[in-house]
């Protein structure tokens, strides 16, 4: 009996044994509006709060297999948020110190966050990328000083793309049974969309990927014409869009591209908030939002797979602030 009992136990091992394996979400609404099966992976649902957990373990594993992380050692990040808080998680459980660079642009829940679990967190102002005090250089200056230390540089070590390659991809294609006709997912690092597309393509060639991209982000003309240029305005997800194409997009199949504004994906977060029960940040929101283009492309009676990133918890003070949204024309 006892042995019976056991043998059915299923116990992850610690922090990073909890990552992955996330659920599929079917959204009811949007399923029936459309008339195609939209589902979101449940990338919340991971121990960190969101996708990012991924990309973080992904990064500290390869680094610890290289030998550039040692016992003791110090991981440096530039980072919206996220994967700095998985970072920081990971950190704790494996015996690293954690130094985070954030603009100081992104949420304050998120930078509470971070200290609270006791990385050292330097908020820096915003820079684009081609300034040297964009934050990502600065992490890289950072670790470079320091002694057994590794920038964990998110958006070109493709150990990043090479985590969702192995893990997310398959997943999403084991829980539709191999029936998944279109991925749509927006991208920061390009990690998630590089890795999914890469392990789905694989299995189907003829699955299709779409970007969807805020406004404002290059990412979008990069896909249509082959060049990253900005689309018009701006948007206030956090950590989704770019100037450029990083290191982990590169050479990714992406079949193509919506431009989400957040008159549109605002809305939507609300939605899934009012209508399918899911409390979720405004990279969500686009997300859902390219899925509903996709399905509306494609035609009924196919399946759309989309990333539901993080919970709506890090952006109480913006996406779920009235006044602040009717600041900026969104309330």
């Amino acid at each position: 009996m006892s042995s019976k009992r056991e043998s059915s136990m299923s116990i992850c091992d610690g922090f990073v044994g909890a990552i992955g394996n996330t659920p599929l979400i079917r959204l009811p609404r949007l399923s029936e509006e459309t008339g195609c099966e939209i589902l979101g992976k449940a990338e919340f649902m991971n121990p960190g709060g969101s996708v990012k957990d991924r990309a973080a373990l992904a990064i500290v594993q390869a680094a610890e297999r290289s030998g550039e992380l040692r016992p003791g050692g110090t991981v440096v990040e530039g980072t919206a948020g996220n994967t700095g808080i998985g970072l920081a998680h990971i950190c704790n459980a494996r015996g690293y110190r954690c130094v985070i660079v954030i603009p100081e642009t992104q949420s304050q829940e998120k930078i509470d966050l971070l200290r609270t679990l006791g990385a050292e967190v330097h908020a820096v102002p915003a820079a684009p990328y081609r300034d040297p005090g964009n934050y990502q250089k600065v992490a890289g200056r950072m670790a470079a000083e320091m002694d057994n230390a590794v920038w964990a540089n998110q958006f070109d070590n493709t150990a990043n793309r090479l985590g969702h390659y192995r893990t997310t991809g398959p997943e999403v294609w084991a829980q539709t049974g191999g029936r998944v006709d279109a991925f749509v997912a927006a991208t920061g690092t390009g990690g998630t969309l590089a890795g999914v597309s890469r392990a789905l393509k694989e299995r189907s060639p003829d699955t299709r990927i779409y970007l969807a991209d805020p406004s404002g982000s290059a990412l979008y003309n990069f896909v249509r014409d082959g060049e990253p240029a900005p689309t018009a305005g701006n948007s206030i997800t956090e950590g989704i869009g770019s100037s450029r194409v990083t290191a982990n997009l590169q050479g990714t199949d992406i079949d193509d591209a919506f431009c989400i504004s957040d008159a549109e994906s605002v809305p939507m977060v609300y939605r899934l908030l009012r209508e399918e029960g899911l409390f979720l940040g405004s990279s969500s929101g686009v997300n859902v939002c390219g899925a509903v283009r996709a399905a509306e492309e494609l035609g009924p009676g196919h399946t759309v797979v989309t990333i539901l990133c993080d919970g709506g918890g890090r952006y109480y003070s913006r996406l779920f602030n009235e006044a602040w949204l009717a600041e900026r024309g969104l309330a």
